[in-house]
């Protein structure tokens, strides 16, 4: 499929076409030449003018129906949410029923996005069940197309376990995405510890619980001498745990999702049970602390943390209702809103994700795979039903006009205009 975009800007560090305005010509599912190109036949011609061109975004934390609760999200639907979003990869987690924990069930995933182009890859459940009490069958998943672990939005509580998890991920060279709870200390809390949880009288889970799941980490891989990622930071304490932690040299790398560099807890006031995350959210101080993190290196890439819902978990009293919000198409307007430039996105969203993943990282140039995302930063759009691409519509955001917007994607010999 032949392909010339026209008048782009190349946002990719990586590349020596780096901030430059080009022409970028695509043959055969390949960058044939980048410059400036005169349109020749047989050739689609797209005009970018004012857009950005980055490597193809690229999710870490995501999360599908299928198996199990296809109502809520499948692989269609999530693959078809993706490309409106701009995203040519996605790390599936494995919070599925069953949860996907065996070689058959990884295989069922990829087996079941093959042909797409978005790429979707398998993370395999660390413990049986989530329950943290046996390890899952790592090697086989590995083996099978797994491309990490995690037990998903459950926190392994258990040290001993914990510690042998990491000491069999070495034995892989397999990475471990964790999320960061205490549950001692978290309990049965609903929105983030602070005058706002004793105004609005529900219990607060405080940064501690975070933090002190984080620092226990940080000693089991420093004692194991191997890696680990901590899924969803959301806290300032958080961000200085690991900037220290990676000045003196544990392998620890980190993620934050979009919704976090801009809402904050005073959005809960009117009890919207779709602002309703876990981690919840937090203050401006944390969120200028995540934000001031992503521009030194501690943190290392965002996430969508996109989780569908059926209405009926969302449309009840905010105390019993289920956490999340579907995020992939938001996640570019609200970088955009954080203030995140191009080159930044670029590299957390695109390729500092396939790094930690060890996968192929695409670069804009010739010669190279064509895989890649363009994107308007002023173009304003309505986010609504019929915009909306996902089977579920648990996010705060639909019915307003987003800034930021994806226009094309490109991947797998295959694009799409949005």
């Amino acid at each position: 499929m032949n392909l010339l975009v026209k008048n782009v800007t190349i946002a990719d560090p990586q590349s020596s076409f780096n901030k430059q305005e080009c022409d970028v010509r695509i043959v055969d599912g390949k960058i044939q030449s980048i410059g400036k190109i005169s349109p020749g036949k047989d050739e689609t011609l797209f005009d970018a003018q004012g857009a950005f061109l980055t490597p193809g975004f690229f999710d870490l934390n995501c999360v599908a129906g299928d198996p199990g609760f296809e109502t809520k999200e499948d692989i269609q639907t999530l693959t078809q949410t993706a490309r409106a979003a701009g995203f040519t990869g996605l790390a599936l987690l494995p919070q599925t029923s069953p949860v996907v924990q065996s070689k058959s069930q990884v295989e069922y995933i990829i087996n079941k996005a093959k042909n797409n182009l978005v790429d979707v890859y398998p993370v395999g459940a660390i413990s049986q069940n989530r329950e943290a009490k046996e390890l899952a069958e790592l090697f086989d998943m590995q083996q099978a197309g797994a491309v990490a672990f995690s037990d998903g939005d459950k926190a392994l509580q258990d040290d001993g376990f914990m510690s042998r998890a990491l000491q069999y991920a070495k034995g892989l060279q397999a990475l471990l995405m964790v999320y960061p709870e205490n549950k001692s200390i978290a309990g049965k809390s609903q929105i983030n510890e602070s005058k706002n949880s004793v105004l609005f009288g529900m219990k607060g889970l405080p940064a501690l619980a975070e933090e002190m799941h984080i620092a226990r980490d940080i000693f089991l891989a420093s004692y194991n001498d191997t890696k680990i990622h901590i899924s969803n930071i959301s806290t300032a304490g958080s961000v200085a745990l690991i900037r220290k932690a990676k000045k003196d040299g544990v392998q620890i790398s980190c993620d934050v999702t979009a919704h976090h560099l801009v809402f904050t807890e005073e959005l809960l006031s009117d009890f919207d049970s779709n602002y309703k995350v876990k981690p919840p959210l937090r203050g401006k101080s944390d969120v200028k602390a995540l934000i001031a993190g992503l521009k030194d290196g501690t943190i290392d890439a965002i996430t969508s943390q996109h989780r569908p819902e059926e209405i009926e978990f969302k449309n009840v009293e905010f105390e019993i209702a289920h956490y999340g919000i579907i995020a992939l198409q938001t996640v570019l307007p609200l970088l955009i809103k954080a203030g995140l430039d191009a080159g930044l996105i670029a590299e957390k969203l695109s390729i500092n994700p396939r790094k930690l993943l060890n996968l192929t990282i695409p670069v804009v140039e010739e010669g190279a795979v064509a895989n890649f995302t363009i994107f308007n930063t002023s173009d304003k759009w309505l986010y609504n039903a019929a915009s909306n691409f996902s089977k579920s519509a648990n996010n705060p955001l639909l019915g307003t006009e987003l800034t930021g917007k994806v226009i094309l994607v490109y991947n797998n010999n295959q694009y799409q205009e949005n």
